[in-house]
């Protein structure tokens, strides 16, 4: 019983520690300000993510960066938080 109660606390306070973000997942929030996505061309696109969602029933994900909509294979995107780059809520966009 000590066992379950204890996983049952870490695994809430892993739910309320990465509640802070641009995208809700499961009730908890995600947030990613870059990415890296690979057109079907081979060019290699990266920059500030304004907004982004994923499609619950596949494997598609929508990222808006640079006032342009993308929606990739998730094979095709790397999704990341960069620290020292400023979110766009920060810089007032």
């Amino acid at each position: 019983m000590k066992k379950l109660t204890a996983a049952i606390l870490i695994a809430l306070a892993l739910v309320t520690l990465t509640s802070c973000g641009n995208r809700k997942a499961f009730g908890a929030q995600q947030t990613f300000n870059r990415a890296i996505i690979e057109l079907p061309n081979g060019e290699i696109l990266e920059g500030d993510v304004k907004s982004w969602s994923r499609y619950s029933d596949s494997d598609l994900i929508q990222v808006e960066i640079d006032n342009v909509t993308y929606l990739v294979h998730s094979s095709k995107i790397i999704l990341m938080y960069d620290k020292i780059a400023k979110t766009p809520t920060e810089d007032g966009n």
